[in-house]
């Protein structure tokens, strides 16, 4: 890929994609948060689940927490049968519709490969099959000639993403897998990188979480400990920009207009207000989205922890969440930056 964000962060993007994090397997993902974040912050540390706080110290003002989760939707390994064939069951929210022919990588240890979900093709379908579907009815093909063989490289529990890569499509446009919501994470390095050496009014906290995509559950043990005044989750939402959605229902979310800023019950509205107020200030385009029950981000869990948070959430929209291809702009990335540089300078 061309250099589009700092070369830190286009870097970081690049590795981040390739490293396999399915919600509980964040690990190796966390370690190349570390190792990028170090540089621009004055401490950096892990909590028992996983999470990585990297803290930029600016003691006795308000302390601001900035999430963003690391792990990815995924599979793990159930079942290997006699013929070699792996038999996968998800991790997280996916599509089950999307999976035949796909192919997904096995990691296993240091070592990753490649398979093919099979299913049988529409010839050898009878009427029943060719209208219904169930994970059931389909295995991961590795080229495996016994459970024997399969064994000698793969094991029971080893965790499965989908293999794609990321790709530039067009001047404002990329795809990739896991764009929810490892693009945050790589907001939150480029911020890092804007504001060094520029002076806040924030003792900065920004935390790679983990296990968001199985239930928020590493936002929570984060806020407890840190106990911000207030904090802003950066994550993906759902574009509408495309056939057959009903924006009179999901609302008018597009690409490459802008980060959008979420008014539910899991939001402060002041909070919302200072962020608009800062955008319109800076020329910063931004939109608008509903949600009128829980949002599904993390600000669900951080808002009702301690004694209550302000909650904030700024999100960059994204076409066909939880799949192998998901599209995000380019522009909407780098002006949720500028969003977030604008409120926090």
């Amino acid at each position: 890929m061309d250099i589009r964000f700092s070369k830190d962060s286009d870097l970081y993007l690049t590795k981040v994609v390739d490293t396999p994090t399915p919600s509980g397997f964040e690990q190796e993902g966390q370690k190349l948060f570390e190792r990028f974040a170090n540089q621009y912050v004055d401490e950096l540390y892990s909590d028992t689940l996983g999470n990585v706080v990297a803290h930029k110290k600016n003691p006795g003002k308000k302390k601001l927490m900035i999430t963003a989760h690391i792990d990815e939707v995924g599979f793990m390994v159930k079942y290997i049968d006699e013929n070699g064939m792996l038999y996968v069951v998800p991790i997280g929210g996916i599509d089950l519709m999307l999976l035949p022919g796909t192919r997904l990588a096995v990691h296993h240890g240091e070592n990753s490969f490649l398979g093919v979900v099979g299913r049988k093709p529409i010839h050898l379908l009878n009427e029943k099959e060719r209208v219904s579907f169930s994970i059931e009815d389909t295995w991961l093909d590795l080229g495996f000639k016994s459970r024997e063989h399969a064994l000698q490289s793969v094991s029971v529990g080893d965790p499965v993403t989908f293999s794609t890569e990321c790709v530039q499509m067009s001047d404002d446009f990329i795809t990739t897998r896991s764009a929810d919501n490892k693009i945050g994470s790589m907001i939150m390095l480029e911020l890092m990188l804007e504001l060094h050496g520029c002076a806040t009014d924030y003792d900065i906290y920004y935390v790679s979480t983990v296990q968001e995509e199985i239930g928020l559950r590493g936002a929570m043990p984060a806020a407890v400990q840190i106990q911000p005044d207030i904090a802003i989750v950066v994550d993906a939402t759902h574009a509408t920009d495309y056939p057959n959605v009903n924006q009179k229902l999901c609302g008018d979310v597009r690409l490459g207009s802008g980060p959008s800023l979420c008014v539910s019950p899991d939001t402060d509205r002041s909070l919302i207000e200072q962020l608009m107020e800062a955008a319109d200030k800076s020329g910063i385009p931004y939109q608008m989205e509903g949600h009128p029950n829980a949002s599904g981000t993390e600000a669900r869990a951080i808002q009702l922890q301690c004694k209550g948070i302000q909650t904030a959430i700024v999100s960059y929209p994204v076409r066909y969440m939880h799949s192998p291809s998901e599209v995000v702009s380019i522009s909407d990335i780098k002006n949720c930056v500028a969003l977030l540089k604008a409120f926090l300078v």
